[in-house]
């Protein structure tokens, strides 16, 4: 019955249009006083679930989001790709797809980065006659990456909730972070000489070289924190403070973009996104206890499992799941609901959890980008003017090179094993 209660209030409070966050806690709040649960326990759950050491490293690599974006961080990379792309059919499509690459390994946050390479190429694809719709999908996809190539905020969740290996989980990512990249380069170069996009022009040697001396300071900062990670200098967590650090004096003393007068708004907008992770990870956590209690997810476990126990069809009807949720759900509270539930399973069918943490973070990252609570493919819409139907049309490919490389990490396990083989 309590099941029935938090999955009802929650869906009835999403009709209602409130956020994710507060949903998930009025309907636990409900199932609390219902199941006359001690009222403490909706406050010393919550609590619990962010007193998290590893969890740190969300705001520090918000922080640093913030920092890389008033710091001109951003504008270099986009520069820098350009320096090499630029004598391609399509080069700013090529552009958004090798920035979409590069900042994946600086934000951590798809939507922030679908946000800052919308906000600068979008406008140069339509003086270039770009087609709307393709350059719009083109940002949020590439855009989107972030949430896979670390430091990915939603790997962060998703090794806290698992009991995974953050540090590995990062590594095994990068392969598939990279292809997806890869894929939408492949896609846009033949699109683009169908459409006969222009080029930008073939750059000089010396141009390049400053181009790439410009760039050099925001290109390390990936190098630094898987470096630091997988060389046991830092915790992730405390790669996150080093990279805050890092992005700060950059964007001071090299750059010389951060005013002081900046600082007040940078940390106020790294705090706010950061009060919204941390509001959905504190709900969903007493959501899922409360579901624990029940032995819910046990009963979903027997019911995968008696559908059939073929390894193939079960890790398929996983992915479904997994797709649709993320068409509702976005990835944090998604992972924290399900991870507890799934991953037994996974584990069960001999799939390490590691890789199946690339397999849910994979088909979130798709939820970012599809209807009805697509929040990346929301913001390239709003920065574009191109209407959710056409950039759902225009999305269709993109969703398709993603599909390509989940079916790659869901059954061939060495495209990740290699990180935790060890």
């Amino acid at each position: 019955m309590i099941g029935l209660i938090l999955f009802g209030c929650f869906l009835i409070f999403l009709i209602f249009g409130l956020p994710v966050g507060f949903g998930l806690g009025l309907a636990s709040l409900v199932a609390v006083i219902y199941a006359h649960y001690p009222i403490a326990v909706f406050t010393q759950r919550m609590f619990t679930a962010v007193d998290s050491f590893p969890l740190m490293a969300i705001p520090l690599f918000m922080l640093a989001g913030s920092l890389m974006g008033y710091g001109g961080i951003t504008r270099r990379i986009i520069n820098f790709a350009l320096a090499f792309v630029g004598n391609i059919r399509g080069s700013l499509a090529h552009v958004v797809a090798i920035s979409g690459i590069i900042m994946g390994g600086i934000s951590g946050s798809g939507v922030a980065d679908t946000a800052a390479l919308g906000s600068i190429m979008i406008p140069e694809m339509k003086k270039r006659n770009y087609e709307a719709g393709f350059s719009a999908a083109l940002v949020a996809c590439s855009g989107s990456i972030g949430l896979i190539i670390p430091p990915s905020i939603a790997i962060i969740i998703y090794g806290v909730t698992a009991q995974a290996s953050i540090g590995d989980l990062f590594m095994a990512a990068i392969a598939p972070g990279v292809a997806i990249g890869l894929g939408f380069l492949i896609f846009s170069y033949f699109f683009a000489l169908k459409h006969d996009y222009p080029k930008e022009g073939k750059i000089s040697a010396a141009e390049k070289w400053k181009r790439f001396k410009e760039a050099i300071w925001a290109l390390a900062m990936p190098v630094i924190i898987i470096g630091g990670i997988r060389g046991g200098i830092f915790t992730a967590t405390e790669g996150g403070a080093v990279i805050s650090v890092y992005a700060f004096l950059i964007g001071i003393f090299v750059y010389k973009e951060i005013k002081l007068k900046d600082i007040p708004k940078i940390c106020i907008e790294a705090a706010i996104s950061t009060a919204t992770i941390a509001t959905i990870i504190a709900t969903t956590s007493l959501f899922g206890w409360l579901l624990s209690s029940e032995q819910i997810p046990q009963k979903i476990t027997g019911a995968l499992l008696s559908v059939t126990e073929n390894k193939t069809m079960l890790l398929l009807l996983i992915n479904l799941l997994l797709l649709f949720t993320g068409m509702f759900l976005d990835s944090g509270p998604a992972i924290m609901l399900l991870a507890p539930i799934l991953v037994p399973v996974a584990v069960r069918l001999g799939v390490h959890p590691v890789q199946f943490g690339l397999v849910m973070v994979i088909n979130l990252t798709i939820g970012l980008l599809t209807p009805p609570v697509g929040t990346a493919m929301y913001v390239a819409s709003n920065i574009s003017g191109v209407p959710i139907g056409k950039l759902t049309r225009s999305l269709v490919p993109f969703w398709g090179i993603m599909l390509f490389v989940l079916m790659l990490v869901t059954y061939i396990p060495g495209i990740t094993s290699w990180a935790f083989s060890h």
